[in-house]
């Protein structure tokens, strides 16, 4: 279980977001987080194999074809696919893995926290950042 205070401290401390799963569904519950955070400035990179771009962001199929530093890897999948998730968030070297509400997976996170990431379990990204840190204009 992790503490208002780590999940405050990612929160502030983190810049790019690669989101595993997120939907260019406008419909979808993904497409709604994500595009919160990225009001509230962080750089969102969406990996979607099925997707060119998202939210107006180039999508990649997986973590590894992302050219830059990925500070968290947030998981919009099943909690069964978690553990190549993880594999390739510490393949490219991420700082945290946040699973979404109801995404929990004990082994993944175990070898996560093993490499030195820091991890968020059945947590919702957007609900916890307007609790602990609260909604701001988009930075121009």
């Amino acid at each position: 279980m992790n503490s208002d205070k780590e999940m405050k401290e990612i929160l502030l401390s983190v810049k790019t977001i690669a989101s595993v799963g997120l939907s260019s569904n406008q419909e979808k519950e993904s497409y709604w987080i994500v595009s919160y955070l990225k009001e509230q400035g962080y750089q969102i990179i969406p990996v979607n194999p099925t997707a060119t771009e998202i939210l107006g962001e180039k999508a990649y199929p997986d973590l590894e074809s992302i050219p830059q530093k990925v500070d968290v890897v947030q998981v919009f999948r099943k909690s069964e696919d978690v553990p190549p998730v993880v594999e390739s968030a510490i393949k490219i070297g991420a700082r945290v893995v946040w699973m979404q509400a109801g995404i929990i997976n004990e082994g993944a996170a175990q070898k996560a926290r093993t490499a030195g990431l820091q991890v968020v379990m059945d947590a919702c990204m957007r609900v916890t950042h307007r609790r602990l840190i609260g909604p701001r204009l988009a930075r121009l």
